[in-house]
């Protein structure tokens, strides 16, 4: 009998709870690689039904560049930055305002 696989396992925990932010973000982050539009569904349900979970758009954001989605990323960029700020998570803020300046172009260095 083999063990259930992570995926298998986070499945499950869907399953008997479809409401956990952390079980959402986890599939999200499962299927990032592999099945990137099954793993924006996850991303997509964080922004709509938890906002505040502040590792969300980092992540999303990213997502929606790799589909060239630029617009809507760097929506989702300055949406984490107002929730990672009230939350006080001052360093996801400054990983989210990297990723919006390098989405926009602004992440130039001196030669």
């Amino acid at each position: 009998m083999t063990a259930p696989s992570r995926l298998q396992q986070l499945l499950a925990f869907y399953e008997a709870d479809p409401t956990d932010a952390f079980t959402i973000y986890a599939l999200a982050t499962e299927y990032r690689a592999a099945e990137p539009l099954r793993a924006w569904e996850f991303y997509e349900k964080l922004l709509t039904e938890h906002p505040d979970y502040v590792g969300t758009y980092y992540h999303a954001g990213k997502l929606l560049e790799g589909f060239g989605k630029k617009d809507e990323a760097e929506q989702v960029y300055r949406k984490g930055l107002i929730v990672s700020r009230k939350a006080g998570q001052l360093h996801a803020a400054s990983e989210l305002q990297q990723a919006l300046n390098s989405c926009l172009g602004l992440d130039y260095e001196d030669d």
